[in-house]
């Protein structure tokens, strides 16, 4: 057989008039009867744009010049908007990104789902700047340029962004990303580490060196000094996730985050999962249980509950909570926590919701409520098996509105729920990512 031939991408730049505005945040135009996605393009504008990819549906470009801008276009903040893949909307302005995250979400309901909210909820919204205290960076030295490169990917390539700062990133680490090349410059391991994982807390910034040798005694000792003078914990990973272990003669402070309404504080390993942004978490918490209707009378089911973000709070106010999640590393983090903050009405049990032999018995003990916070691959499977006869009052927490207008689509017109409101929370300015918040009822009540 023979190999299917690339299509060739045209070196000269092209005219159009963009159209819309895809789910991604790409403009749309039609050349030649053909969809184009132009990065960087606002509808209504008229723009010169270079194709970057061609397929058998539709091209990919990115935006060389705008010639009629939009009423909605800002100029970035960051000086490394383009280039870096970090972001994408930072051309937008911020409402014009919450209006068409809205509209996306909205859009996905209605299409896929064929459900629709009776109310939209308000968008949640926080800082713009600074919020993201949870990342992956990628590390390279470039032999061309002779130097170490630590940030995020280039946006139509692998490679690693060429970038001393970054304006989303907490400024614990937005601001270190220059000092971090110059300190891995120095190292001789320069060519052996693969990327830095980023986690903060209240308190403390944690950075996980992912390596593929061994660190020597002189590495270790810049590194010491290093975590030192920035007030930073390092860790060093140098396989698995079992691998991490604090840089050898340190003892990194305690990761943890507070809860302040629910008098509640969370610890976490570096590794853990937790929400990459703490302000729009805080509020995020507090309009989940104010929609849920949470009361002292309430049996509460938290699924996908992670080290216990929404378990715990709601045990402030319900009569039980029960939270259900698959990682047993998270499960006895949550359960150290419950001990921590003195709350004992809560349990939690290490279960796999997505496999096919799921046990459901943990539905036996009544729930009237329940709250849920899946992956981006949704809830399908545990909707679809659980029995919820019992539950009056579904919140759903989605980080991918696709797979939420699925799960409503299940709830509504195969569970008999009605779909009361939505809404989304930006928890990712200035990106495409869109975090919503969905409330079901049952018709039997």
């Amino acid at each position: 057989m023979m190999a299917r031939r690339r299509k060739k991408i045209p070196q000269e730049p092209v005219s159009a008039k963009i159209e819309s505005l895809s789910h991604e945040g790409r403009g749309i135009a039609h050349v030649e009867g053909k969809t184009v996605f132009v990065n960087g393009a606002l509808p209504g504008e008229e723009v010169l744009f270079q194709y970057k990819k061609r397929r058998s549906k539709f091209d990919e470009a990115h935006t060389l010049e705008v010639k009629n801008p939009a009423a909605e276009r800002i100029e970035a903040k960051c000086e490394f908007f383009g280039l870096c893949g970090g972001c994408s909307l930072q051309h937008m302005q911020h409402d014009f990104q919450i209006e068409h995250k809205q509209s996306v979400l909205m859009e996905q309901l209605t299409h896929i789902g064929n459900v629709e909210p009776e109310s939209v909820i308000p968008p949640l919204t926080g800082p713009q700047w600074g919020y993201r205290r949870k990342a992956r960076l990628g590390v390279k030295y470039v032999e061309k340029k002779g130097r170490v490169l630590v940030g995020f990917r280039e946006k139509y390539s692998p490679f690693v962004a060429d970038m001393n700062h970054c304006e989303v990133l907490h400024p614990s680490v937005g601001l270190l990303l220059g000092p971090l090349q110059s300190l891995i410059a120095e190292l001789s391991l320069i060519r052996q580490i693969p990327q830095i994982e980023v986690a903060i807390g209240d308190k403390v910034t944690a950075l996980i060196f992912r390596h593929l040798a061994d660190f020597n005694d002189e590495d270790i000792s810049k590194l010491k000094a290093f975590a030192e003078q920035h007030n930073i914990d390092i860790y060093c990973q140098s396989g698995g996730l079992n691998s991490v272990m604090p840089l050898e003669g340190t003892k990194p402070k305690e990761l943890s985050y507070s809860l302040p309404e629910f008098d509640v504080t969370l610890k976490f390993l570096p590794t853990d999962f937790t929400q990459v942004n703490y302000e729009i978490n805080r509020v995020m918490v507090h309009r989940a249980l104010e929609l849920l209707e949470v009361n002292s009378e309430d049996r509460v089911l938290d699924l996908f509950c992670g080290i216990g973000n929404f378990t715990l709070p709601l045990a402030r106010r319900a009569f039980r909570v029960l939270g259900i999640e698959g990682d047993y590393g998270l499960v006895e983090r949550a359960k150290q926590n419950a001990t921590s903050n003195n709350i004992n009405n809560v349990d939690f049990r290490a279960v796999d919701l997505a496999k096919d032999q799921m046990n459901e018995d943990f539905l036996d003990d009544g729930f009237n409520k329940l709250l849920m916070d899946p992956a981006r691959t949704g809830a399908q499977e545990v909707i679809q098996k659980m029995d919820l006869s019992s539950i009056n009052r579904i919140v759903y927490i989605s980080c991918n509105p696709a797979t939420l207008a699925r799960d409503a689509g299940i709830l509504v017109n195969e569970k008999g729920f009605t779909l009361k409101q939505a809404g989304i929370m930006d928890m990712f300015p200035h990106t495409t990512h869109v975090e919503s918040i969905a409330v079901f009822t049952s018709q039997k009540k």
